[in-house]
């Protein structure tokens, strides 16, 4: 039941719509708790940024899909800091998003370091991991992208890429009302697979739901989240995650703020 509590708590907003205008920036700060049926409970705590090479207009698209609709290349940088037990998983990374002026192709690409601390009765050991990927986009109709890349790790052990490929699409239904649809997959040692789909109640509320799986990890989840503009600048979000990794059971809790400047 508490659990249950919990989770129309992360998912129920109540808030007010602005007039739109244009942002050139957006910070954000998230917060997570993970429950498994087995083993401790963990924490985690993120922070996050985008800076946008000119001002996105937002006009009369859903305020969380504005910097999408409007092609907007930007630089990013993102953080978490996680405690999960005898476990202490630090990530740190930055990207960029490119969509190439006077035409429909689309460049990005991803860099960030992972630190695993892992508590023993022999001490601390450390695990170190470098992440990257890269891909090259096209768009070939209004709010709609597809692109291929590739994905790779390298640390002290192993180090391998694979080829990765999406699909993400935005656009209003007859009924004046907007969806976004997403679909990802990486191929060879990673093997995994994502979709999500958001449901645009108006242009200011969004409802949810993802699946995730990976065969590497033996990991799936499926999720359910909401996110609002309580005005043009501020907007909340919660999501509930419902996973197992390996035999273990586990559900997740989230819940993030943005501001956009």
């Amino acid at each position: 039941m508490k659990k249950l509590a919990l989770a129309s708590a992360l998912l129920s907003v109540v808030a007010i719509t602005g007039t739109a205008h244009a942002y050139q920036a957006e910070v954000g700060a998230s917060a997570a708790y993970i429950d498994p049926d087995n083993g401790s409970s963990g924490s985690e705590f993120g922070v996050n940024g985008k800076y946008y090479f000119k001002p996105v207009q937002t006009r009369n698209a859903p305020l969380a899909e504005a910097a999408f609709l409007d092609r907007a290349s930007n630089v990013n940088a993102h953080a978490t800091f996680a405690d999960r037990g005898d476990v202490d998983d630090n990530t740190y990374g930055a990207g960029i998003e490119y969509f190439v002026p006077n035409s429909d192709f689309y460049l990005s690409g991803d860099i960030s370091r992972n630190n695993l601390e892992v508590k023993t009765p022999l001490g601390k050991r450390d695990f170190d991991t470098t992440y990257y990927a890269a891909e090259v986009g096209y768009l070939p109709a209004p709010g709609f992208l597809v692109a291929a890349g590739v994905k790779g790790y390298d640390n002290d052990n192993d180090s391998g890429a694979d080829p990765t490929i999406r699909a993400k699409y935005v656009t209003t239904l007859s009924n004046g009302k907007d969806i976004n649809l997403e679909a990802g997959a990486s191929f060879g040692d990673l093997d995994e697979f994502n979709v999500k789909a958001d449901y645009f109640i108006d242009k200011t509320f969004s409802v949810g739901a993802d699946y995730y799986n990976n065969d590497l990890t033996d990991q799936s989840e499926v999720g359910i989240n909401a996110r609002k503009f309580i005005n043009q600048q501020v907007s909340l979000e919660g999501r509930v995650g419902f996973g197992e990794a390996g035999k273990n059971d586990y559900n997740s809790f989230g819940v993030a703020a943005k501001y956009r400047f």
